[in-house]
């Protein structure tokens, strides 16, 4: 899991470290990444001093005297966090060891536009920050899951769908104006692939994560590290053309694509117009778990299209593990059936030893993707 040369050895990665327990003294320190004791000592006691590690207690000896244990203070370093959805925002403050605090859930509507959303961040925000400073902790600034596509270097929001008025949108800038923190943001689905890889499985290299929600996105995480692409598109499966969507017009403009199809939103429309009463992906996931036909089937084939589309990305991309994750992945019949068309459409080769399951980090996994983005890329370069 090492990260570019040229960030061997700095703070945040020192931090990682320590944090998933594959060094426990300065001594292991420097075994991992080459350096000279010296060299590993002087980072280590600058992150002491600035309360971003401690040392304490004895480890086991390798010859000579026990060496002092390196830990994450409980009270140390925190990033806020929040995970946008088009119908709700999720918040809490996330620790250097991978903790998810002081969590709340909000409900509004992004398609109101940026000002009420601003206005809510903002104030919720510098509401968590005001608390966990309380704590004595150190707030070093926010991320943010964003349900659309992100310029990840400008921080702008480009043209998602069934947003008006989102387009090119400073959310970065205008949020650190707000709370006077540095900010970052990304795509939601990004922050969750980060988020599961962290929590649940950090051992595997490389995955891809599926958020089926209301729309569809993915996050692709390669050598451990989460794969942007050139503008930050990377993932964006869900305006894949695909042949049972024929010429049904998307949000995005074009015609035929995956959205159309298997998202939350287009079951959804399609259960209303066989009269079901739905609103959204609860009233879905509650007819599937009532054994209702409609649902049920209209679900399975979503599923089926998702796998279609994930059998190239795995053929190409031949990841270690898919992951689902978002309100659908909560239904069997739609894991099922994507985990059936890998089988069947893939390589033997890809899937022999192919993880296709659901995500297990729980609602705080976008929480924690943004959270340890912000920790290690907001963190001062050293």
């Amino acid at each position: 899991m090492s990260p570019p040369a040229e960030q061997r050895g700095s703070a945040a990665h020192v931090l990682d470290l320590v944090a998933s327990g594959a060094v426990s003294s300065r001594a292991d320190l420097a075994r991992e990444l080459g350096l000279a004791a010296s060299t590993v000592s002087a980072r280590v006691q600058e992150l002491v001093d600035l309360g971003l590690l401690t040392e304490d207690g004895e480890g086991t000896s390798r010859g000579g005297r026990r060496p002092r244990l390196l830990r994450i203070p409980d009270d140390g370093a925190v990033a806020l966090a929040a995970d946008l959805g088009s119908h709700h925002v999720r918040l809490g403050a996330v620790t250097l060891t991978g903790s998810c605090t002081d969590t709340e859930e909000h409900a509004f509507d992004l398609t109101e536009g940026p000002g009420p959303t601003l206005d809510l961040l903002a104030d919720r925000l510098t509401a968590l920050a005001a608390r966990q400073r309380a704590a004595g902790r150190t707030v070093r600034g926010v991320g943010i899951g964003f349900p659309g596509p992100v310029d990840p270097d400008t921080g702008r929001v480009v043209a998602p769908s069934r947003m008006p008025g989102w387009h090119l949108y400073e959310l970065r800038d205008r949020l650190a104006d707000r709370t006077g923190l540095p900010v970052l943001v990304d795509n939601d689905a990004n922050m969750m692939a980060l988020g599961e890889h962290r929590a649940t499985h950090p051992e595997l290299r490389h995955l891809v994560l599926v958020k089926a929600g209301r729309g569809i996105g993915s996050g692709v995480i390669s050598h451990s590290r989460l794969y942007r692409g050139a503008g930050g598109a990377a993932g964006d499966i869900s305006h894949v053309r695909v042949e049972a969507a024929a010429e049904r017009p998307c949000s995005c403009g074009n015609i035929g694509c995956l959205e159309t199809v298997a998202s939350g939103a287009a079951i959804v429309t399609a259960l209303r117009e066989r009269g079901l009463a739905v609103e959204g992906a609860g009233d879905v996931l509650r007819l599937v778990r009532d054994g209702e036909p409609n649902a049920t089937t209209l679900v399975r084939q979503a599923g089926r299209h998702i796998g279609t589309v994930l059998s190239v990305v795995v053929n190409f991309f031949n990841p270690q593990a898919v992951l689902l994750g978002g309100a659908l992945a909560e239904a069997e019949p739609l894991v099922a059936a994507v985990r059936a068309m890998l089988y069947e459409r893939c390589l033997p080769m890809t899937t022999a030893d192919l993880l296709i399951e659901p995500t297990s980090s729980g609602p705080d996994t976008g929480l924690l993707g943004a959270g340890h983005t912000a920790l290690r890329e907001l963190e001062p370069s050293s």
